[in-house]
């Protein structure tokens, strides 16, 4: 996504909820989704785009080859990953398939909000992206790094260098604080988070849609 797509935003109060890699942004996104937002994720809006079948994995074997499938009809993930890194110009060739997808599907999905609901939009990307300005209202999610290292390697399996070199390739905390509306520490146990989360939809949210 670039910074210059707008999203249809039409109805209800926006928030853009972020977090790094193992923070725990995804407990505060059911959580959200129980009290009653409409939850657009932004991760499985990525993988839709490129799902076999689908146009953006056309375009893509079209513009790079049948090298980006796999012997399944998938995208090839590691193949596409080691050519865009490595050739910026690939990368841009990349965006300009998918970056417009997103944006159709995201304002698509967000459309379907009922009038006057929340509308919270997962994105792991939002401070990277500069993407602060597009909500109402920024809720982060955050833990020490020691914290969600930690998550990384006992709960997804992740080696610690790979789990390190992920979290530390995306935004620090400093960035994330510059831009949060509500910040939440994860460093205790899921049902503490998902406490937190209600807490933040009562004295932040609510106020904001019924103002």
């Amino acid at each position: 996504m670039s910074g210059t797509e707008q999203y249809a935003f039409e109805r209800g109060l926006r928030v853009g909820l972020t977090g790094g890699i193992g923070s725990g942004k995804s407990t505060v996104a059911r959580t959200f989704a129980q009290l009653g937002a409409l939850v657009v994720d932004s991760d499985a809006i990525q993988r839709l785009v490129v799902a076999p079948g689908s146009d953006g994995l056309r375009a893509i074997v079209e513009e790079f080859g049948e090298a980006m499938l796999t012997a399944g009809g998938e995208l090839n993930r590691p193949a596409m990953a080691e050519l865009v890194f490595a050739d910026e110009t690939a990368r841009r060739r990349l965006e300009g398939i998918t970056h417009p997808l997103i944006a159709q599907e995201t304002a698509r999905q967000m459309g379907k909000a009922a009038s006057g609901q929340v509308v919270v939009h997962d994105i792991p990307l939002l401070v990277e992206l500069g993407y602060a300005d597009k909500y109402d209202l920024v809720v982060i999610v955050d833990a020490p790094e020691e914290v969600r290292l930690e998550r990384l390697v006992a709960d997804r399996g992740m080696t610690k260098e790979a789990a390190l070199s992920r979290i530390r390739s995306q935004a620090t905390t400093e960035q994330r604080r510059a831009v949060a509306d509500v910040w939440i520490d994860n460093t205790g146990t899921p049902e503490e988070l998902r406490e937190q989360a209600s807490e933040v939809w009562t004295t932040h949210v609510e106020p904001s849609v019924h103002h």
